[in-house]
């Protein structure tokens, strides 16, 4: 199963070298949801992640940046799915599409889906977020938005498959339930980051992800 990283909503000291220690250690894909930042400072903080690694991040807002970094790509969800309309007819106009996706050519789609209909209507996307499959760690309230049923009903009808990534509440121990689900991996905040922004300790953000992506490779 593939193991991605959100960041969390707010900029902290020391999260782009905690982001590049990741990635040495072999984290996959990168998130970069920051919805309160503005472009300069978002622009700023990538320019703080090596280089080598932006082939593996993916954008949340302003996705000239992707462009401007040659990032992986961009995510759309509810707050900028008209700007991603405007992308394509502007920011990258100039280059040429071929296929369903329009952008696939040169960067990957995601999307932030809350019904199983989002997800049947998502074939553009390269692969998509469904969330919340249980009680959110991260985000007081977001609470689980499927029952065990619907789910495993979603999986035999084909909705939920590889491209399917469980977004909320996912911890360690859930990652095998997920997987009976049908999804092709999980997408982690508070399970990864937990009180690192408070604490800085590199040592414990290393062992929850080594835990996490060694969950995600087992099954």
């Amino acid at each position: 199963m593939r193991l991605i990283a959100i960041t969390t909503e707010t900029f902290f000291e020391g999260e782009a070298e905690a982001v590049n220690l990741l990635f040495d250690n072999g984290l996959e894909a990168l998130h970069i949801r920051k919805p309160y930042a503005s472009q300069h400072v978002t622009a700023f903080f990538i320019g703080q992640i090596n280089k080598s690694y932006y082939a593996r991040i993916v954008i949340h807002d302003y996705y000239e940046l992707a462009k401007r970094f040659d990032l992986k790509g961009i995510h759309l969800n509810r707050r900028n799915q008209a700007t991603f309309i405007r992308a394509l007819h502007h920011t990258f106009e100039e280059h040429h599409f071929e296929g369903d996706n329009p952008m696939r050519s040169m960067l990957q789609v995601s999307r932030s889906c809350h019904s199983l209909e989002e997800v049947s209507k998502s074939n553009f996307c390269d692969y998509v977020f469904l969330s919340p499959i249980f009680d959110s760690t991260s985000k007081v309230g977001y609470k689980q938005g499927f029952t065990p049923e619907q789910l495993h009903e979603a999986k035999d009808r084909k909705i939920i498959d590889e491209r399917v990534m469980a977004l909320g509440g996912i911890t360690t121990d859930k990652i095998p339930v997920v997987r009976s689900y049908g999804f092709g991996g999980v997408a982690v905040i508070g399970a990864l980051w937990s009180d690192f922004a408070m604490n800085r300790n590199k040592k414990e953000l290393l062992e929850r992800f080594k835990v996490l992506n060694d969950k995600c490779n087992s099954v």
